[in-house]
Formats: C-alpha cells, structure tokens, sequence
C-alpha cells in the first residue's frame, strides 16, 4: 500500500512541520523551501479557530507551487482529512493512531502517516497494511535508542520521526535503515516567516539538506597495474602507520586507501563517499550532473523490501571515479 509515495518521501528526506498564521505566506514559504533543496511540507491544522486559513494555503500551494509536495499536519478527525484532501493535500499526517482516521484515508485511497510511539500502536498500524508511520513525539518517546529497539520487532516498517529533531540531532536519525525521511522545524522558525526572511530559510533549508544526506569521506582507491606494484606501494603507505589488510581484490591501508591488486574503475582509481540514503544522493546529485552507473549498483534487503546500498557515478574527478555507500 502506498509504495510509490513511501519511495518518494524516501528520495525527499525532510518534511518541513509548518504552521502559518497568514495564507499569504505560504506560497513564498514554499518556493523559498524549494530554492534551498526541500521538496516537502506539511501545513499543519494547529488552530481550531482557523481550519479554513490552513486549507486555503494549502490549496495555495497545491495550485500555485510546481513540484511541492505539500500535505497536512494535525489531522485528528476525518472532517479535517477531507477538509484536506478537498484542499489539494497529497498527504495526510496524524499526531496519534486513530482508527476512524485511518480507515477513512485508506478507503479513499489518502496517503496518511499515522502518530504513533508504542509497539501496540506500530502494531494496529501494521495491520491496516501500513508500512512508514509518523514517530511522535520522537526526543521524549525514546528518539534513537527507541527506534533502534523497534527495529527488531518491526523489520518492515519504516518511520517519519518527528518532535525534538534539529540539525545537530538529524544525522543521528537518518543514519538508521528503519527511518525513511525526518520531519522538522528548525529551518522555518515563526520569527521567519512572520519577518518574510525567505533568503534566509532558503539558507537554513539547503544547510539541512546537507545535513540529511550525511556526506563524508569513505577511502580513495588506487589502481595498480599489477599485485607486485600494489604490494610494493602497501609497504610503503604501512610507514606511516596505515596497516595493511589483504583482500581479494585489493589491499586496504587503514580505512582511508583501497590499494587495487588490478586496474579498477577511473583513470587513476576511484573516490568512495559515504551517504545516509544512496537514492537520495543521486535525487540531489543530479543537478550536479551526475549519473548512477546502474551496472555497478548493490542491494540488500529482503527481495520484497530491497534497499540501494552502493553504486556508481557516470564521469570523474581527476581521473578518479566515485562511488556512493551507504554508510
């Protein structure tokens, strides 16, 4: 159920949490959020006295702002799932798991992330054959650790953390398998919006897209022409304290040098970057230019629940290819 926008959310990554007091603001809002890289958010029904300002803005964005993927937040009862959907939201998030809510969106076929940070919860969930369900409120609920618990019990569901998540605490929620995008808002403060500081959220939003997709530096491999000249060179690296380790294919020198027994990929070798999620490295990338190799990709994962791990970059960088890996 629900598998192609499960994978969007995946390439997306961060769903912005955001409450407007103003409809004006939310088609600027939203075209500063996709100026800084964030293809999503989620208008929230935070006040009662104003469910029909909520709509409004996001029927705005829904008309007005191409390739924004908008939804609606605070979606307690199945007047405000309607409310939204008529409106032109593409999703559905809940604080809790209500079963009236629910049922309602899965009859009619709306996408909803359902609130929940219980194993019963997760588990009624489950049953309705959801599989990416909204954790809430994620610091005070347990955050990583939790999560990391809920992993073994629940090996197929994916989660949308939200509540206490800010760009110092972000890395560590992405960097687990079981988390499928974040949900946030630090990058749209009230302050923001209220001062229509949109250069300025343009700047927060592209520094938490970096942030999720946890670019680091894995190794740099080396070609060699044959294993005599890649032992030799072993050696040679093994004085400064980077200690060999022998594969079949390679040696590597600490973590940082992969030595090639046989001329590898790229000119000179190849450069491995590390990602929390390879498929949204290359949905960020590719403004860059970049292209997957998808002859070289690898995958793991149950074959019903596979999961890009490594692959591949079309061209160079000084003569060296590079690869993504999932860290």
């Amino acid at each position: 159920m629900f598998k192609k926008e499960y994978e969007l959310l995946k390439k997306i990554g961060i769903v912005p949490v955001i409450a407007l007091d103003a409809v004006d603001d939310a088609v600027p809002l939203a075209n500063a959020l996709l100026s800084g890289g964030i293809k999503a958010m989620e208008i929230t029904f935070r006040n009662p006295s104003d469910y029909e300002g909520t709509a409004a803005s996001i029927r705005a964005v829904s008309q007005q702002v191409q390739g924004m993927y908008v939804g609606a937040g605070t979606v307690t009862n199945v007047a405000l799932a309607k409310l939204a959907v008529d409106s032109g939201a593409q999703f559905v998030v809940s604080p809790g798991c209500k079963e009236d809510v629910v049922d309602y969106c899965i009859a009619h076929n709306i996408v909803i992330y359902p609130g929940v940070n219980t194993a019963s919860e997760i588990t009624a969930a489950v049953s309705k054959g959801l599989s990416v369900l909204k954790y809430f409120p994620a610091e005070v609920s347990g955050g990583v650790a939790m999560l990391k618990a809920l992993a073994g019990p629940f090996p197929d569901v994916q989660f949308l953390p939200s509540g206490g998540l800010d760009a110092e605490n972000v890395g560590d929620y992405l960097a687990l398998s079981n988390v499928a995008a974040i949900s946030g808002s630090w990058m749209i403060k009230k302050n923001l919006i209220k001062g229509k500081q949109w250069n300025e959220i343009v700047k927060l939003s592209q520094a938490a897209v970096r942030v999720s997709l946890g670019f680091a530096f894995a190794h740099v491999g080396i070609n060699f022409q044959n294993e005599r000249e890649c032992a030799s060179s072993v050696k040679k690296l093994e004085a400064f304290g980077f200690a060999g380790d022998e594969k079949s294919e390679s040696w590597f020198c600490g973590t940082e040098f992969e030595m090639m027994k046989q001329p590898g990929p790229g000119k000179n070798g190849h450069i491995g970057i590390y990602t929390y999620s390879v498929p949204r490295a290359l949905e960020y990338l590719a403004q860059y230019g970049y292209e997957p190799v998808w002859d070289a990709a690898k995958w793991a994962g149950k074959p019903h629940v596979s999961e890009l791990i490594f692959i591949y970059l079309a061209g160079d960088v000084g003569g060296f290819s590079v690869h993504l890996k999932k860290r």
